[in-house]
């Protein structure tokens, strides 16, 4: 139990469950995590241990002996009819048939059909009709003569979910949590462990929320395999749905034009397209006209009516290769099936969610802490689809004249949906709303900047804000600053066919300028500030002090966090690259100031000794000593060269990855891995100007 898990069930007692229980309960049922959870916080919502035993074992019976599988479900609908009554929890959809006028009900696991529904339920739980809900049901069993009627019949039904909450609560409990808190909650109730990620990451991945919270949202989400791109939008609430791409028809979407039937729009919060992507994959050209105008006005066409609908869209797909390789020959947009790569469609798209900056789910990336029971936490989104937080920023802030209506409402959008998950009280300060405002900006952007390389007839637009202090901030994708020799691209003007030939290698980089510059800063050594931003790629230890540090003789490194292993890991790594760059008979003291760990000093100097070990054979003095006073701050790096390198992070300036991978490029080369915020900056120590 952290101090945070304490917190979380002072305030919300009864509401939360620890996240691990899920998978100590879920065996090998096929079942969704808020259906677990739902029974989770019947029995388990508690921080005593004995009681969550207890709980634990309940749940399991309950599932034992109620959720049906499908390869017993001969043995539950025996039991039934021994019986006359059993309690079963499947997933029931629900049909009308015309000739009985009479609601039947499907079980899907179970294997029953038509079994008559009474039409007060269905009116009280629609969603029924679309795609099933699941539900705790008791069954019954009455055998008749007559071959027309079923013997099963439906006593009572009760859907996974939870039937009331107290708003004005929730808004009082949020109260007692600072922002960091409150984000490592959320953070924790969709099953991720906060520790294992920065800030930039919990809030992209937290933006997948926003569907739910935000009326008529369309967000799309591209990137590799393996990031939980689908996982929310499967598991996580009983407000959304995910399908299959490809699966897809104008009936099932919008409605039946023989029989009337409104689509999953009509009942959905969310729709969520998975496995979007795929060049060659065949789409219906009346599906992708019907969802670009359903898409922009909230409304569809069928015959003479016209219909609307709430539900938020989602597209969720992977991608063939890396961000580069886009940028260089297509565009962020080239895996979109060819009828969807389409400017129009396109540019109805709110924000563009970078699965690329999102690391491959790891076994040791789960949550053993405590989050919301998902059920609570997806009925208090849905609340808040009333709500409209649109406006928050804009006696703090000003967009640009330049951004057109289009672009404001995809940012302003999702702003306030941002703003909905993280203050739903309005409690947030102007850098907070700084913060959320240029990540909002940034997923619009990157979704116009495409479309200059696949449209010639967008104009370029500058995506920048004024702070009421008249400050002027600049909105940059994380990949335009990684890769600005290939970002800034446009389509040709004889062309639009495709994303094969959307682009033409050979166009001028409007930013050139800024990328000799940066070439040139690094080519130092030279005085100066750098700023990195989280998640970014391509940073390394010889890139950051080699120019610096060439021709030292003797190197200081003024560091208090050279304690865990990762940490000494990455001071062999410094001292790896200043026995590559140096020259073979050179030899070059390293020394280093740091802080005994008080934790677990024995590791810490049998790393540090392994260290110096190490170093001998490379002609390389290392040696350390512990701060007699246990307090410095200060990290930096001093030489003979005359430079100094302050480093608020010290080298601790990349994020975790998987080290016992041999065959994982982050564990080998710096390059690949996503790094922390960090700032440096390069002073001559010696006086002189550089």
């Amino acid at each position: 139990m952290t101090a945070l898990d304490d917190k979380i069930n002072e305030c919300f007692p009864g509401l939360v469950v620890r996240k691990d229980l899920v998978k100590a309960v879920k065996g090998n049922a096929i079942v969704p995590s808020y259906v677990l959870e739902f029974l989770l916080g019947q029995y388990c919502a508690t921080n005593d241990e004995s009681s969550i035993q207890s709980g634990i074992e309940t749940v399991k019976e309950i599932l034992r002996k109620h959720y049906v599988h499908r390869n017993e479900a001969g043995l539950i609908r025996s039991n039934i009819r021994e019986k006359g009554r059993w309690k079963v929890i499947d997933k029931i959809s629900v049909d009308l048939n015309t000739d009985k006028d009479a609601y039947e009900a499907t079980f899907a696991n179970l294997g029953i059909k038509k079994v008559i529904i009474d039409s007060d339920t269905v009116k009280a739980h629609p969603k029924l009709l679309v795609s099933g809900v699941w539900c705790i049901a008791d069954v019954e069993y009455e055998h008749s003569e007559d071959k027309n009627v079923e013997p099963w019949i439906l006593g009572s039904i009760k859907p996974i979910q939870l039937s009331k909450f107290d708003y004005d609560a929730f808004l009082g409990a949020r109260a007692g949590f600072t922002t960091d808190e409150w984000i490592d909650l959320l953070f924790q109730t969709v099953g991720f462990d906060p520790e294992m990620f920065g800030r930039r990451s919990k809030l992209l991945q937290l933006m997948r929320l926003v569907p739910f919270v935000e009326r008529n949202y369309n967000l799309i989400e591209l990137g590799p395999k393996g990031t939980g791109k689908s996982h929310i939008f499967s598991e996580f609430s009983p407000h959304g749905i995910l399908i299959s791409g490809g699966e897809v028809t104008v009936p099932k979407l919008f409605v039946n034009n023989s029989s009337g039937k409104i689509g999953l729009v009509g009942y959905w919060d969310v729709v969520a397209f998975d496995e979007f992507a795929g060049r060659q994959k065949r789409v219906d050209k009346a599906l992708v006209d019907i969802l670009k105008n359903y898409m922009a006005n909230k409304s569809f066409s069928r015959g003479v009516e016209t219909l609307g609908a709430e539900a938020s869209m989602v597209f969720v797909g992977n991608t063939k290769h890396n961000v580069p390789y886009m940028l260089k020959h297509t565009d962020l947009f080239e895996e979109l099936p060819e009828k969807y790569y389409d400017s129009a469609f396109i540019d109805r798209l709110h924000t563009y969610l970078p699965g690329w900056e999102i690391d491959v789910i790891r076994g040791e990336m789960f949550a053993s802490g405590y989050g919301f029971v998902v059920d609570y936490l997806a009925e208090i989104l849905r609340h808040m689809r009333n709500d409209d937080y649109s406006n928050r920023y804009q006696d703090l802030f000003t967009l640009s004249s330049d951004i057109s209506t289009r672009d404001r409402d995809g940012v302003n959008k999702t702003f306030s949906g941002m703003m909905k998950l993280l203050f739903p009280a309005d409690n947030a300060t102007p850098a907070e709303m700084e913060e959320i405002l240029y990540l909002a900006i940034e997923g619009r952007k990157r979704v116009k900047d495409q479309l200059l390389r696949i449209d010639n007839t967008y104009p370029e637009t500058d995506f920048s804000f004024t702070a009421i202090d008249g400050r002027k901030v600049v909105v940059k994708t994380l990949e335009e600053t990684e890769y600005s020799q290939y970002y800034h691209k446009r389509a040709p003007a004889h062309d639009q066919s495709g994303p094969d030939s959307a682009v033409n290698d050979d166009t001028p980089v409007s930013q050139a300028s800024e990328t000799v510059a940066e070439e040139e800063f690094f080519a130092g050594p030279r005085e100066g500030h750098k700023i990195f931003n989280e998640n970014q790629k391509g940073v390394t230890y010889s890139e950051l002090f080699w120019p610096w540090l060439k021709g030292a003789t003797n190197i200081i490194i003024t560091d208090p966090y050279i304690r865990m292993f990762h940490q000494v890991r990455n001071l062999m790594e410094f001292i790896e690259m200043v026995a590559v760059r140096k020259t073979p008979g050179d030899e070059i003291v390293v020394r280093l100031i740091t802080c005994q760990d008080e934790i677990y000093p024995e590791k810490q100097q049998g790393n540090l000794v392994a260290v110096e070990s190490a170093c001998e054979t490379a002609g390389i003095k290392f040696s350390w000593e512990f701060d007699a006073t246990n307090t410095i701050h200060a990290r930096h790096i001093t030489s003979d060269t005359g430079w100094k390198i302050s480093l608020d992070r010290g080298l601790d300036i990349f994020q975790k990855f998987e080290m016992n991978d041999a065959f994982n490029l982050a564990n080998r080369l710096q390059e690949y891995r996503q790094v922390k915020t960090f700032e440096i900056t390069y002073l001559r120590s010696d006086g002189r100007s550089g």
